[in-house]
Formats: C-alpha cells, structure tokens, sequence
C-alpha cells in the first residue's frame, strides 16, 4: 500500500514538474530571455504563510547554516528540477520488487 503512495505521489510531481517546464518554456519565448520559476515563487503562489513559518523551524539547527546556504540554494532552485528529482525518488522508492528466479528463497 505505501509503495502505490508512493508511486502516486512521485506521479504527481513529476506531472507538476512537467507543467512547470512548459510554462517556463513557453514564458522564455515569450519574454526572448531566459526564465524560470524558483521554488520559492512557487511556494509563495501556493502558500505564502508557511514559508516565514518555516524558517524559525530550520534556523536553529547547524548554527543556521541548515537556512541560509542550504535552504537559500534550494529555494532558488528551478521548481521544476526540485519537482522533478522528488518525483523521480518517490518512483524509485515505489518501484515494485523483482520475481524471484528459480528456486531461490530469501
């Protein structure tokens, strides 16, 4: 059962990631330049609040070091290659297991 959830979850983020990615595409040509949504735009549109509530969460541990060039970095990611690569995780994580061949039983 979890491994479905997994697999369904992975799914849907990389349908996201994929949507992202045509959006970007289509707002570079548009605009003549390069662009593309980081996460925190994304997580902005989505859910303003939590973003200022998550930061006294993170700060505290590592000296800070775990918000200002860890969560800096990933937030300034492209969302759709942040999608994407927790996508593809998530699919691997649900992937089925392999037939046993033979006789073998472990």
């Amino acid at each position: 059962m979890i491994r479905f959830f997994f697999r369904f979850l992975g799914l849907l983020l990389l349908a996201a990631a994929f949507i992202l990615v045509i959006y970007d595409g289509t707002k570079s040509i548009a605009a003549n330049h390069f662009y593309f949504t980081t996460v925190r735009t994304a997580w902005e549109l989505v859910n303003a609040g939590s973003l200022a509530a998550v930061r006294p969460l993170i700060s505290p541990y590592a000296g800070g070091v775990l918000w200002d060039p860890g969560m800096g970095a990933l937030l300034s990611a492209p969302a759709w290659s942040v999608l994407g690569l927790l996508g593809i995780l998530l699919m691997l994580l649900g992937r089925r297991k392999k037939p046993l061949i033979g006789y073998a039983r472990s």
